[in-house]
């Protein structure tokens, strides 16, 4: 079941101990007019990523979500969001580049409608996903195609008025333990298995390729929005979860 959080303002340096997790939540949604303030923070590669949108939204809000990476990491480095770069590996995941590469920070971004989230951590690995609940796709056509035999069943078991939100529960708690990992769509949705259920803990059960890999990860549900579902797979069993809400508009973007 989700857990009410609360998303409060940052401190003006937040620092990571070293079994700690924040989580930041923010806005995709900026007026047309304030996103060359946003643009200016970006490298050349991610603004001809955001030129190759073709709806107006969908390129404002990749540069308002790169933009609000860079300025959240920027917090932690005591750097200069400008100066940052990125290293992504063959799927696509992306980490930090040197000289930023020897800190220990880790980080996962999701997005989805209007909202984004940031996952910061000094553990081995993480992996944050957000869906916005939408009266598509067929459930049960993608939980058969994706979900293990075990989930299927599960989300047969519960009551019609609850398998959408279930459906959505599932998707994003396999999406982040997938991001985690870092293999992307390479490694099969069926080939391991998490809770999904509104009364159920929030765990990864089992995998198919190690017995005892669900024993070296956690995962919890975030409580974004009443019309999301988010989750976040951290490898490590024993960390606390602080939630920050950025807001763009209080701070203050370097001249480029």
């Amino acid at each position: 079941m989700n857990s009410a959080h609360s998303w409060s303002l940052p401190p003006d340096q937040p620092t990571l101990g070293e079994h700690e997790v924040h989580i930041w939540r923010a806005s995709l949604d900026y007026p047309p007019d304030s996103i060359g303030r946003f643009r200016r923070l970006l490298s050349q590669d991610e603004l001809a990523r955001a030129d190759r949108f073709h709806f107006d939204i969908d390129h404002n809000h990749f540069i308002v979500g790169r933009a609000s990476l860079r300025i959240i990491l920027g917090f932690y480095l005591s750097t200069d969001p400008v100066k940052l770069k990125f290293d992504y590996d063959s799927y696509g995941k992306p980490s930090l580049a040197k000289p930023f590469d020897t800190t220990g920070l880790k980080f996962n971004l999701a997005h989805s409608g209007r909202l984004a989230l940031y996952g910061m951590t000094l553990c081995p690995h993480i992996g944050v996903d957000l869906e916005q609940i939408r009266p598509e796709p067929d459930i049960e056509e993608v939980s058969e195609r994706f979900f293990s035999s075990g989930e299927v069943a599960r989300l047969r078991s519960l009551p019609a008025g609850l398998r959408r939100q279930a459906f959505f529960t599932c998707w994003t708690r396999k999406e982040a333990f997938i991001k985690a990992k870092g293999l992307g769509l390479s490694l099969a949705l069926d080939q391991f298995e998490v809770t999904l259920g509104p009364e159920e803990p929030v765990l990864l059960l089992r995998t198919e390729w190690d017995q005892n890999e669900a024993n070296r990860w956690s995962l919890k549900a975030i409580d974004v929005d009443p019309n999301y579902v988010a989750a976040i797979a951290v490898e490590s069993s024993d960390w606390q979860l602080s939630c920050w809400q950025l807001d763009l508009n209080a701070v203050t973007t370097p001249a480029r």
